[in-house]
């Protein structure tokens, strides 16, 4: 293996705003991870790739508190956050934008936003963040008032992550961004996301379009079968003759 990669080690020195160690969860008598340890450098984006099943959801559903852990930590700054509750990390600016998009169909466009500023601090800035989130995404304001289940999936997908930026993260977490949509949608999704790393944004993505999610991300590991197997900067793990050849068709 080459030397510019480590296996199960953090990210080189800078720092950090999140970090897992040694973190081992389970679906019952089912273990999905274990012992990974990764970290998220502060206005970077960190990536993890990997095949369907590798337990990449898995880990950011552990980060948000929707699954407990079994063995590790969790770290956010300086606090260490593993038993909170999942309503207790949303208070610590914690957003996730999950797989599948998860909207509520028979709401408008502008009411699925504004349900991303529901904590009581951030009711008072709602109507400033859901113009942020008309300029960053402007087809978003043509249809402000459109029922969210009637959008296009790359529409969709604009509107789950501004509802998740609309609660002002200090850490935004991507799932599956680019899933079910045709290629020209990917690429503008993968537009918007550089945007908002380009503004400062720290982000942990996963990505199952492993090209472009690389080419987005500063750092990156590869997960395979709940244990992190590769890691470096995406840019050489871009290079890498594995990565390229399971992942990259190459």
């Amino acid at each position: 293996m080459p030397s510019d990669f480590n296996q199960g080690r953090l990210a080189p020195a800078r720092e950090k705003l999140l970090v897992v160690e040694n973190l081992e969860v389970s679906y019952g008598a089912v273990q999905v991870l274990w012992g990974i340890s990764f970290s998220v450098a502060q206005g970077e984006v960190t990536c993890i790739i990997g095949s369907n099943g590798a337990g990449k959801t898995s880990t950011l559903n552990a980060v948000t508190g929707v699954l407990p852990v079994r063995r590790g930590r969790i770290i956010l700054g300086k606090e260490d956050i593993t038993t909170l509750p999942a309503r207790e990390r949303v208070k610590r600016h914690i957003s996730l934008v999950p797989e599948g998009r998860q909207l509520w169909p028979g709401m408008s466009v502008e009411d699925n936003l504004l349900m991303g500023c529901f904590l009581r601090s951030l009711r008072g800035r709602a109507k400033t963040n859901v113009a942020r989130i008309y300029d960053l995404f402007p087809r978003l304001k043509e249809r402000r008032n459109q029922l969210a289940g009637t959008l296009s999936g790359g529409e969709q997908q604009m509107c789950a992550i501004g509802r998740g930026l609309m609660s002002e993260p200090q850490l935004l977490l991507l799932d599956e961004p680019s899933l079910g949509l045709a290629p020209i949608l990917v690429e503008e999704i993968f537009k918007m996301i550089r945007e908002i790393a380009g503004q400062g944004m720290t982000i942990l993505l996963v990505g199952e379009n492993v090209n472009y999610t690389l080419q987005v991300s500063n750092y990156g590991y590869v997960m395979e079968v709940g244990r992190i197997t590769l890691e470096g900067p995406a840019s050489t793990l871009s290079n890498n003759e594995h990565v390229r050849k399971a992942y990259l068709g190459m």
